[in-house]
């Protein structure tokens, strides 16, 4: 049986690094991307390939680069992200359209360029990596959640168009886990004499708070790989505490002013 080739977007740190390295224990063929390797010098865990998901060039010459090396692509992981908050009124809308390059445009178009290699192979995986928060509107964190739930949509559309080439498509949606996306993260500014100063400023507060005390990548890592060895992936998967993945329970179960009750006294 051959060893599967594996390419996980924003590959050099967080949860994409601890996807590799697990994957690459298993056996795997593992490449992960990043926009500059000159900022990662002594990483040796995988090789890395650059790639900036917001420009086609660099997805089409990464690709081209990979398929010289191995010939192949079996499993596609868009993990590639950035966060983003602030209150939606006053969100730059130049950083919301940022947002969506990274988050949406962006595993798009990985896929797109991707997708013609796997149906000459008439097989491969994609696993798109949304979020929890991709499932309901969050206060302050609305872009965030408006561009991992249009992925998440979307997943389901590619699945059924590209099933009769033999791929499969799914999304793994991740809870809070401790990376460094808090780093890379666009906080519109508290502004003083902003309507929502307090409550925003609260929510930061408790946002950083989460990051710092997330779960381990490698509980993500080791989802992947069930996903990856399971014969008929389902659509969507998720990842976390109880409370987070419960949460999306509640939200089918509850009415939907209680759920939103709910979310405003977790925000607050």
């Amino acid at each position: 049986m051959k060893t599967k080739v594996v390419l996980i977007t924003g590959g050099s740190s967080g949860i994409g690094k601890a996807i590799g390295i697990h994957l690459k224990e298993k056996g795997y063929k593992v490449y992960g991307t990043t926009r500059s390797k000159s900022k990662y010098p002594s990483f040796s865990d995988f090789p890395l390939l650059e790639m900036d998901v917001r420009n086609v060039e660099t997805i089409k010459s990464c690709i081209a680069s990979l398929l010289e090396l191995e010939n192949r692509i079996d499993v596609l992981i868009n993990n590639a992200g950035v966060g983003i908050t602030g209150p939606m009124e006053e969100t730059p809308h130049e950083e919301v359209l940022k947002a969506f390059a990274t988050n949406f445009n962006g595993p798009l178009n990985v896929m797109n360029n991707v997708l013609p290699v796997m149906r000459e192979q008439k097989e491969g995986l994609i696993i798109n990596i949304t979020s929890i928060a991709g499932y309901m509107g969050l206060p302050y964190r609305g872009i965030y959640s408006a561009s991992k739930g249009a992925l998440e949509i979307v997943t389901e559309s590619y699945r059924m168009e590209t099933k009769s080439f033999g791929i499969k498509l799914t999304t793994l949606a991740p809870g809070d886990f401790a990376t460094n996306i808090a780093s890379g993260r666009y906080h519109t500014p508290v502004y003083e004499n902003s309507a929502y100063r307090n409550a925003y400023k609260s929510t930061l507060e408790a946002i950083d708070a989460d990051v710092d005390s997330g779960g381990n990548p490698a509980d993500v890592a080791k989802k992947i790989a069930k996903i990856i060895e399971t014969k008929n992936p389902k659509p969507h998967y998720q990842v976390g505490s109880f409370i987070q993945k419960f949460s999306l329970t509640l939200k089918n179960l509850l009415p939907g002013l209680w759920f939103e009750k709910l979310l405003e006294g977790h925000s607050s």
